[in-house]
C-alpha cells in the first residue's frame, strides 16, 4: 500500500508541473486545480507511515491551512495575512487611484522607464527583507501595472522583480516564512541565529544578485519594449467584486501550497533530505511548484554545516521564482496581472536554470578543485 501511495504522489506532482501547461482550463483556474491535486496528495498520504511523524489529514493540517492566508508573515512584529494585505491595498487603489496615477505619472516625468525599471527591480530585492515580501509584491504589481509599457514588458518585469524580492526577502526573518523558520530552527547550538544571521551568510550572495537582476531586467525591457507604441499611464480601478475575488483567489492559493505541502511530506522525508548537498541544491528545484517553507522545515537543521544550509537556501530561493506557485509574490503577481503558466514560465524558467548554474558554480567548483 505504501508503494503505491508514494507512486500516486509521484504521478500528482508530475500533473503539478505539466498539466497547467497542457490544459487551458487549468491554466486561468490554477487555483483551484493545485487546491484539488493538495487535497488528493494529502489524503493519499495519509496511506504512508513514517515513525514519529504526522502524515496525511490532521486538524492541525486543517487549522494551518484555514488560518495561514490570514496570518502568514509578521511586520513590526503584528501578525499579518497576505488576503487582508490585498484586500486593504486593493480597496486603497479602488478609493485613491487618481492620486496614484499623478503619482506615478510624476515618477515617469523625472526618470526614464530603464531606470524605473531597474530602481524597482533592485530597490524592492533589497527592502522586501524589511516590508515583507508580501508588501514589495504588492507596491510592484500596482506601480508595474500603471506603467505605459507593452504587455510582454509587464510581464517580463514582474518576473525579474519576483525574483529579486524573493532573493532579498531570504536576508531577515520578516522576509518571508521561509527564513522566520530557517532562524527559528538554527537559534541554537552550534549557529545561535539571530535576526541578522541570514544577512551576514546570505548577502554576499544576495545582493550582487539583485543588482544583476536590476540589469536583466532592462535588457529584458529595452528588448520587449521598443518604445514604438505610445501607451498612457494608467491606474486600473477595479469594481470591487474583482477586489474581493481576488483576495478569494490568493486564500484558495496559499492553502493549496499547504496541502500539497504537507501531501507531498512523505516523498520529502523519505527522498528528498537524504540527497547529498550538491544533488539536494538541484532536486530543491521543486521549490518551483511547492511551498519553500516545508522544504526549508523538512531540509534545515542545525546538524548541517554552514555549506549544506547556504547551498540549500540558495536552491529554494532561487526555484521559487521560476513557477508561479514557488513564491508568495508570484501568485500575489499573477493574480493581479493575469498571468498565465506559460507566460510566466517563459521568463521564469531559463532565468532560474540560469542563476541555478551560476550558482551551483559559485558553491561546489571552489570545493572540488580544493580553491577552499
Amino acid at each position: 500500500m505504501e508503494i503505491l501511495a508514494t507512486l500516486g504522489l509521484l504521478i500528482i506532482f508530475i500533473l503539478v508541473l505539466l498539466l497547467p501547461f497542457r490544459v487551458k482550463c487549468i491554466e486561468h483556474n490554477l487555483e483551484v486545480f493545485l487546491f484539488a491535486c493538495g487535497v488528493v496528495a494529502l489524503t493519499i498520504s495519509g496511506f504512508v507511515i513514517i515513525p514519529g511523524e504526522q502524515t496525511g489529514w490532521s486538524m492541525e493540517i486543517v487549522s494551518e491551512a484555514l488560518t495561514s492566508p490570514l496570518s502568514i508573515t509578521t511586520i513590526f512584529g503584528i501578525p499579518v495575512g497576505i488576503v487582508q494585505i490585498v484586500l486593504l491595498v486593493g480597496l486603497l487603489i479602488y478609493f485613491f487611484y487618481h492620486q496614484m496615477q499623478r503619482a506615478i505619472v510624476g515618477l515617469i516625468g523625472r526618470f526614464s522607464l530603464k531606470w524605473i525599471v531597474f530602481l524597482l527591480i533592485v530597490i524592492l530585492g533589497l527592502v522586501s527583507s524589511i516590508i515583507s515580501a508580501i508588501l514589495a509584491a504588492i507596491i510592484l504589481v500596482e506601480i508595474v501595472n500603471a506603467l505605459p509599457v507593452v504587455r510582454k514588458a509587464k510581464i517580463e518585469i514582474v518576473v525579474v522583480s519576483c525574483f529579486s524580492i524573493g532573493l532579498g526577502a531570504g536576508l531577515t526573518p520578516l522576509g518571508e516564512p521561509l527564513t522566520t523558520i530557517v532562524v527559528s530552527k538554527l537559534s541554537g547550538a552550534p549557529y545561535y541565529a539571530g535576526f541578522t544571521f541570514l544577512l551576514d551568510k546570505l548577502a554576499i550572495f544576495i545582493v550582487p544578485s539583485v543588482v544583476a537582476l536590476g540589469v536583466i531586467g532592462v535588457f529584458l525591457f529595452g528588448r520587449s519594449h521598443t518604445g514604438e507604441t505610445k501607451l498612457e499611464c494608467i491606474v486600473e480601478r477595479e469594481n470591487l467584486r474583482d477586489i474581493v475575488i481576488r483576495a478569494g483567489k490568493v486564500y484558495l492559493f496559499i492553502m493549496a501550497l499547504i496541502f500539497l505541502g504537507a501531501g507531498f511530506k512523505p516523498l520529502i522525508l523519505e527522498y528528498i533530505i537524504n540527497i547529498p548537498p550538491a544533488g539536494l541544491y538541484w532536486v530543491n528545484i521543486v521549490s518551483a511548484v511547492l511551498d519553500n517553507a516545508t522544504l526549508a522545515a523538512a531540509e534545515i537543521s542545525p546538524a548541517l554545516s554552514l555549506t549544506q544550509i547556504t547551498s540549500a537556501l540558495m536552491g529554494l530561493l532561487i526555484a521559487g521564482g521560476m513557477l508561479i506557485p514557488g513564491n508568495i509574490p508570484n501568485i500575489i503577481a499573477a493574480c493581479k496581472l493575469g498571468i498565465t503558466s506559460k507566460e510566466w514560465a517563459r521568463v521564469g524558467v531559463p532565468l532560474g536554470f540560469l542563476m541555478m548554474v551560476v550558482f551551483f558554480v559559485i558553491l561546489f567548483v571552489p570545493g572540488w578543485l580544493g580553491l577552499r
